[in-house]
């Protein structure tokens, strides 16, 4: 397999292109949001910030899958132009404030190339909105993107994007944001290395052998964050760390060998930029997914907000440690698939999720997600050409290989 060596602009807004909000906000008033996924965990903390900056913004569209109460709560609160909805089912059109009422993918096509979308928080997971992100950034839209599948499985795709509409991707990511903020007023080209932190999750001291008795309840655990199922045990797997490996490659314009992982326990330190010159420069804050949503909001300002402020010295100490390649195999897994490209970064996505969810049902240990994940890769075909429909043709194939290498160890 060919391994690709060269390197993309980056894709986040840089150096000189800093003031580029700055003057929207300014010559022409608010700036018009639409949040893809709007009743998710991402998307309620977005509306919470949009909520207490509604001289900066106004909410212009909202899209949520099925918490139909949930929406037209939100429907109530910001009064959007915009509404989608998976199915209307259940949706009181006495509650939905006057709102355009558009359903499934047509609504994020719609909000995503709507003239009236300054900004598209990309909140969802899955691989449903990348065709959507891909047509915003082509109109020149900004997105703060916080779904991994877009870059993931799609990062040479979103980098042409960028270069064809000019539009901008802001990471809402704690990790990446980390980076782009603590890369200030540099144009990427003095990075020697992006070294992105981890938790190490709630197994980062158990032995392999342990490992091998862990129970859904145990794994979803986390003694960090409180997120999602999903991303929780994806944390525990570590396979999260290298889904973010591989975004950074994109978003940076990175090689593969600039990047690097350690294990962060207390998780205050998000991530850390070195530069050429051997300086190195972190961004800190206790977890909280508010700031970095906020910070892809105001780039390139810092404002105000509820965050907890970091005492470090109540803190008392700061921890790091190498990851353990024997009991998380996954960042050697997500390294392989960074280097080698093509389908394969989607191959790994859909396969976790397959054995995420069979773990959390019973169906798999835990130590048998990477397995899953490393025996589909295995038998991996890739066309050669990376498209919407090789992303959604390799997605399909492996989902359904997953599925019958999990039946077959049962």
């Amino acid at each position: 397999m060919a391994i690709s060596t060269s390197l993309p602009a980056p894709i986040v807004p840089l150096g000189s292109h800093r003031d580029r909000q700055g003057n929207r906000a300014a010559n022409a008033g608010p700036l018009r949001v639409a949040v893809i996924g709007s009743t998710g965990s991402v998307g309620v903390q977005a509306l919470d910030v949009l909520d207490r900056l509604r001289d900066r913004f106004t909410v212009t569209a909202l899209i949520a899958q099925t918490s139909v109460e949930q929406l037209q709560s939100q429907i109530q609160a910001h009064r959007p132009r915009l509404v989608g909805i998976g199915s209307v089912d259940g949706l009181d059109d006495d509650l939905t404030g006057g709102a355009e009422v558009l359903v499934s993918e047509d609504a994020m096509m719609a909000v995503a190339t709507d003239r009236e979308t300054d900004i598209l928080v990309v909140a969802s997971s899955g691989h449903a909105a990348i065709g959507a992100t891909l047509a915003a950034l082509r109109a020149g839209k900004i997105v703060a993107l916080a779904n991994k599948e877009v870059i993931v499985c799609a990062g040479p795709l979103v980098v042409d994007a960028v270069r064809t509409g000019r539009g901008e991707v802001r990471p809402v990511d704690s990790e990446h944001s980390a980076l782009w903020q603590a890369l200030g007023h540099s144009d990427g080209r003095d990075i020697r290395k992006l070294i992105l932190t981890a938790s190490g999750g709630p197994f980062r001291t158990w032995s392999l052998a342990d490992m091998r008795t862990v129970t859904a309840a145990q794994a979803l655990n986390h003694p960090t964050w409180t997120m999602g199922g999903k991303i929780t045990i994806d944390s525990a797997t570590l396979i999260n760390k290298g889904l973010e490996l591989i975004e950074a490659r994109w978003l940076f314009g990175v090689d593969p060998e600039q990047l690097d992982v350690v294990v962060h326990p207390e998780s205050v330190i998000h991530s850390l930029v070195e530069f050429a010159d051997a300086s190195q420069i972190a961004q800190l804050s206790l977890p909280d997914m508010r700031l970095p949503i906020q910070y892809a909001l105001t780039w390139p300002d810092h404002v105000d907000s509820p965050c907890r402020t970091l005492s470090l010295a109540d803190l008392g100490r700061l921890s790091f440690e190498h990851p353990d390649p024997d009991r998380f195999p996954a960042l050697r897994l997500a390294g392989q698939v960074m280097r080698t490209g093509d389908t394969y970064p989607t191959v790994l996505s859909a396969v976790d999720e397959v054995a995420v969810h069979a773990f959390l049902a019973g169906r798999l240990p835990f130590i048998g997600i990477t397995d899953a994940i490393s025996a589909v890769l295995d038998q991996h075909q890739p066309t050669g050409q990376l498209s919407l429909e090789s992303i959604a043709d390799a997605d399909a194939w492996a989902r359904r290989v997953a599925e019958g290498w999990i039946a077959s160890q049962a």
